[in-house]
């Protein structure tokens, strides 16, 4: 019984994937249904030149990313592409927030982000895990 309390098993990548996959797709999607609060008008409230190219491009990014991390099929790689919108999402509105009104409303503020910019480290990192594509690929690859 007590080496069933102290051991630990490999680390499940499944439910952080999950977590990660479905934000962003979601997020992604979201930028096309409700432009105006979350894609291009927020882009252009933030201050971005040409807010519909980018708010489609991120968009796009974020879901495309978000299913190959649904499906662990190159979770390396989405996780670059979206680590890069996080880093990008840092600088545009949280550190105004930081400058503007202080550490704890950024505090505040950035937690989701936080929270999505570990979990995207972790997975790219260790990738994609056991119950993934990649790792189907992996196995059938060392058969031949």
């Amino acid at each position: 019984m007590k080496s069933n309390i102290i051991k630990t098993k490999e680390l499940p990548l499944f439910i952080p994937r999950m977590i990660v996959g479905f934000t962003f797709l979601s997020e992604g999607i979201q930028k096309f249904i409700t432009p105006e609060t979350v894609g291009s008008g927020r882009f252009a409230k933030i201050g971005f030149q040409n807010p519909e190219f980018w708010a489609t491009t991120v968009g796009t990014v974020e879901i495309v990313c978000g299913i190959l991390l649904l499906l662990g099929l190159l979770s390396r790689l989405a996780s670059i592409f979206l680590l890069i919108i996080m880093v990008v999402a840092f600088i545009s509105t949280k550190v105004p927030v930081l400058t503007e009104k202080g550490f704890w409303s950024f505090a505040h503020e950035y937690r989701t982000d936080f929270a999505m910019t570990l979990l995207l480290i972790m997975l790219f990192y260790f990738g994609s895990g056991n119950y993934s594509i990649d790792k189907y690929i992996i196995k059938s690859g060392k058969k031949s």
